[in-house]
């Protein structure tokens, strides 16, 4: 995103929105837009938004569709906003029943709309809505002693996590398997013809393949040793500062 596409996502996702001082009444709005363009990309995927298709959705042409946003880029930048919305009200509970309520809701909200996955990487112009995110999940360390940048990283490895597994699951399909029972039948395949030359690996397929193993359980692992390793590092950082 160059700079004019930096200053209009800024002033489309974050105002003021005068109104045309002359020329035809305005019959949209940003939010009936974002949407429009959240309904190609849910059903049809990314690649099929445009602003042609976005318009002909609407009912208007697209050079008035130009009108209430300059471009395609503006326009993905809406969406991404308006798809995850407000950051949902806290929980009761510490921070780690805050941060895992909080992951939770934003891995849905990834595995609901998979093409924010896609264009929410690279420097960016946050909205509003995304931003909320961010500050009830660095909000809900406050207390533990931690610095500024410590929370924010604490935030973007669960984020990581949450797009990670998401990722996953799209490559899935959505009618598919879960992916790691997807990956556990490719990996099962090649150990009953490779096994003896990764023992290892071998042994750990074998062992999650019985009762109880454990499989498919990639969201839930991760996330509870991510908010483990935090309670660690908390703790050590009150004995520390204690």
């Amino acid at each position: 995103m160059g700079g004019k596409e930096h200053a209009d996502a800024v002033r489309l996702l974050w105002g003021p929105h005068p109104g045309p001082a002359r020329g035809p009444k305005r019959t949209l709005d940003l939010g009936r837009i974002a949407q429009a363009g959240i309904e190609v990309a849910d059903t049809e995927g990314l690649d099929a938004v445009s602003m042609q298709r976005v318009a002909a959705l609407l009912g208007v042409t697209k050079m008035a569709l130009y009108r209430y946003v300059p471009g395609k880029a503006e326009l993905i930048a809406l969406m991404v906003d308006a798809s995850l919305g407000p950051a949902p009200a806290p929980v009761e509970g510490d921070w780690r029943a805050q941060l895992d309520d909080w992951a939770r809701r934003l891995f849905t909200a990834f595995r609901l709309h998979p093409w924010v996955l896609d264009v929410t990487v690279g420097p960016r112009v946050m909205g509003p809505a995304e931003l909320s995110w961010m500050e009830r999940a660095v909000a809900a360390l406050d207390g533990t002693r931690l610095g500024g940048a410590q929370r924010v990283d604490a935030v973007v490895l669960l984020v990581n996590h949450a797009r990670g597994i998401a990722a996953q699951a799209r490559a899935a399909g959505p009618e598919g398997a879960g992916p790691e029972q997807e990956l556990g039948v490719v990996l099962a395949q090649l150990m009953q013809e490779h096994g003896e030359r990764f023992p290892a690996v071998a042994a750990a397929f074998a062992s999650a393949a019985e009762p109880g193993g454990g499989q498919d359980q990639a969201w839930e692992f991760g996330l509870e040793r991510i908010l483990d390793g935090l309670a660690v590092f908390i703790e050590d950082v009150f004995i520390e500062e204690g």
